[in-house]
Formats: C-alpha cells, sequence, structure tokens
C-alpha cells in the first residue's frame, strides 16, 4: 500500500536515495533538509511515516521526534530514526523520545522497505 512519507535529512544525496528507493515502490516522497523544516512540513501536511536523521543542523532528530510526538495528528505515526549513529545508549534515548525504530546507514535499500513494511504489518 503507497504511503505518504516525509524524508528528513541534512544530506541532500541521502534524500535522493530515500526518495528514489520509495518511490520506486509508489510512495509519495516529501523532502526536508533539517528537522525544523520537517515540522513545518509536518504540520502543513499529514504523513503516515517519518523517517529522520539524528544529527542535523538548526535541529536534531530527537528534539523533531519530541516535537512532532507533542502534536496529536503524530502521536502514533510511525517515525523512524535513519542515522550513521549506532550506539546503544542513542537507541535507547531514541526509543525514549518516541522513535519507532532504528537504522544504520549507509542503508540498505531492501532492508529500509522491509522494515516499512513491518511497520504497517504488509
Amino acid at each position: 500500500m503507497a504511503r505518504k512519507i516525509l524524508a528528513v535529512d541534512d544530506s541532500p544525496s541521502i534524500r535522493q536515495m530515500v526518495a528514489f528507493t520509495l518511490k520506486s515502490e509508489g510512495h509519495t516522497v516529501v523532502e526536508a533538509a533539517d528537522g525544523a523544516e520537517g515540522v513545518a512540513k509536518a504540520r502543513a501536511e499529514k504523513f503516515d511515516l517519518i523517517l529522520t536523521d539524528q544529527n542535523m543542523p538548526k535541529m536534531d532528530g530527537f528534539t523533531l521526534i519530541k516535537t512532532l510526538r507533542a502534536l496529536p495528528e503524530y502521536h502514533s505515526t510511525p517515525i523512524l530514526v535513519l542515522t550513521t549513529e549506532s550506539s546503544e545508549a542513542m537507541k535507547t534515548q531514541g526509543r525514549a523520545v518516541g522513535a519507532t525504530g532504528w537504522m544504520v546507514k549507509p542503508f540498505n535499500p531492501t532492508k529500509l522497505l522491509e522494515v516499512i513494511g513491518k511497520v504497517f504489518r504488509e
């Protein structure tokens, strides 16, 4: 089933790879270059899933997640962190702020699609 997905990452090449991967499966993808832009886009339209990097200028991924989780429309929306960070401490902190899942970059496109499928139980 096609979903509307927000991809938030300060790396244009990562956003491009994520968008290409997701669009190839029929998903609609909106891109944001940092957490602040991601929050603005999430407030402007509703998304089924959000993918976010952790380390970004203006607003990091954890602050983005906390901000979105405070909004009623994103209280239970799946939010996946796609980052270079792989420590258990970071993953624990991510879960504490409301991240649904965690993937480490560089990502495998097939694995990304599998994780999204699992999130929606497809």
